[in-house]
């Protein structure tokens, strides 16, 4: 498919009180000079020209950075020489300006060509990277993005996800159910994998599908699209990020899986907007259009207990003559920092759910590095709460059909399973008592989100009038470090017993000791009468 013709863009100059180059500090500043706003053979270009001396500098717009000193005067620098490609302030200029307004148009001009310069790039072969450094490397440490793409880039992950049935029977009912809003238009999916959603799209009709993946999948992408010739010739694989690779056209659809554990671990989400504020036309669609996180408090007594055995390791004083007890504290509270992924039933939940809505189609990217909910809920049962639950679903806001995709405790499991915040510190909440709280969430550079959680128990009864906290527990966790328990939901009883005190501890040693003792008891016993039998 040919690329879209660009806008041709216009010279334009700029009159310099001096310029000067900063590789020579003993060359006196040439007046007067030119600055000069070019596109020559598809790259743009600032240069610079001295009248008198003939003097001549030219920087590549893609590379080239603008340093303010003061009102009137700037520093241009560049990481690239016209003979190297090394990343190192390689050449750079001073510039005098006679007046301050002579100096911002030019910095308005600047910032306009050198976004024009990512633009240009689209002149390129159709999926080459601009120039640029990636958004995606200014907010993702390096560390994190290599694990992250070497995950996805293995066939074994993509696997677990195509197994999960209930994802991909969604995403291809949510297609072929509306296949008015692929049929004849132009697709782009985002973060494409193995290319399956593609090929869902090309199946419902699609003009033209853009499969961008990011990780070394994309080369298997290509092999499983190439293998399937009925609508191999309208895929495209683009292996790149969304960030910085460049369409020769616009999308009329957007399709993606990008959601993780709580909705947004991993931070696709952003790369999803970013991809619908960059490619998609005004009027287009995205699949899916909605995300819910759900949120309720649960009593799990097994669980809690569970979480804080694991630390008893380290209360042990004489391990191979080492005291480990100084650790102990970090160690419980380093447990309960893993937010808990499994599957767990539904009557664990000790109020009923509220949600946070996050519309993929109003979303801005900066919306996802920090989210901060309220909550309120009013307990069902007189018990110990010891978290809050959350999952999540999906809406696939097609023009035929409305389709949800869910994560929900009690609902067919997938392989996002539920993710549950323990309390290191449960509080005792009565059926009628006014739950409150709040869930903040904030972004960093691995990928995922730092939780802060804070659950409270208001005043109730009698003495609700006064207002007032009675309980209150907070807790933070990484869902970065998740605790996969995996197990599938257990059979608790509706309202579960108080755990028994320990016991004394016997082994079947010590029970075949007792046993044979009491045999030898009851031997040695005169019988009553004679029908008294052993």
């Amino acid at each position: 498919m040919e690329a879209s013709p660009l806008k041709k863009l216009e010279q334009i100059e700029f009159t310099l009180d001096s310029v000067s180059d900063l590789s020579s500090p003993s060359v006196s500043s040439f007046s007067p000079a030119i600055a000069t706003f070019s596109c020559v053979d598809g790259v743009t270009e600032l240069g610079f020209l001295h009248f008198d001396a003939g003097e001549c500098f030219n920087f590549d717009l893609a590379s080239a950075q603008l340093f303010k000193l003061g009102p009137v005067q700037f520093i241009c620098v560049s990481d690239r020489s016209d003979s190297s490609e090394e990343k190192s302030f390689s050449k750079g200029v001073r510039i005098n300006f006679s007046n301050e307004k002579d100096s911002k148009d030019f910095c308005d001009s600047f910032e306009e060509w050198r976004k024009k310069a990512v633009v240009q790039g689209s002149s390129l072969e159709n999926g080459a990277l601009s120039s640029n450094k990636s958004k995606f490397d200014d907010k993702i440490e390096a560390s994190s993005a290599k694990m992250y793409f070497h995950y996805y880039g293995q066939l074994l992950h993509q696997q677990n996800m195509l197994q999960d049935y209930v994802r991909t029977g969604t995403y291809y009912a949510a297609v072929m159910e509306n296949r008015s809003d692929f049929a004849g238009r132009v697709v782009v999916d985002v973060g494409a994998g193995s290319g399956i959603l593609s090929m869902f799209a090309a199946q419902a009709g699609a003009k033209h599908v853009y499969a961008v993946e990011a990780s070394e999948m994309a080369e298997y992408a290509r092999k499983l699209i190439a293998g399937n010739p009925l609508f191999a010739d309208r895929i495209t694989v683009i292996k790149g990020k969304v960030e910085d690779i460049e369409l020769p056209e616009k999308a009329d659809v957007l399709i993606s899986e990008p959601m993780g554990t709580l909705l947004v671990n991993e931070r696709m989400l952003e790369s999803y907007v970013i991809a619908r504020d960059r490619f998609m036309s005004p009027n287009g669609k995205m699949f899916p259009t909605v995300g819910r996180i759900h949120m309720a408090p649960f009593s799990d007594e097994y669980l809690f207990i569970e979480m804080a055995n694991k630390a008893l390791f380290w209360q042990q004083q004489n391990y191979y003559g080492v005291d480990l007890t100084a650790l102990y504290g970090s160690a419980h509270q380093g447990y309960f920092s893993q937010p808990v992924v499994d599957a767990f039933d539904p009557r664990l939940l000790v109020a009923p759910p509220m949600f946070h809505t996050i519309d993929f189609t109003q979303m801005k990217e900066e919306d996802f590095y920090e989210i901060d909910v309220p909550l309120k809920f009013t307990a069902s049962m007189c018990t110990r709460l010891h978290g809050l639950a959350c999952w999540f679903d999906v809406l696939f806001d097609g023009s035929t059909v409305q389709r949800w995709l869910t994560t929900a405790p009690g609902a067919p499991t997938t392989h996002w399973y539920q993710i549950r915040c323990v309390l290191s510190q449960p509080i005792y909440v009565m059926a009628g008592q006014e739950i409150t709280g709040r869930l903040h969430l904030i972004a960093h550079s691995a990928q995922s989100y730092t939780i802060d959680l804070t659950l409270s128990a208001k005043m109730w009864g009698p003495g609700a009038s006064q207002g007032g906290i009675l309980q209150s527990s907070t807790c933070k966790f990484d869902l970065k470090e998740p605790y996969y328990r995996m197990s599938q939901p257990q059979a608790y009883p509706v309202a579960q017993e108080p755990p028994l005190q320990p016991q004394e501890q016997f082994n079947t040693q010590d029970m075949q000791t007792k046993t044979d003792e009491l045999e030898v008891e009851l031997l040695q016993q005169e019988p009553q009468n004679a029908s008294t039998q052993l």
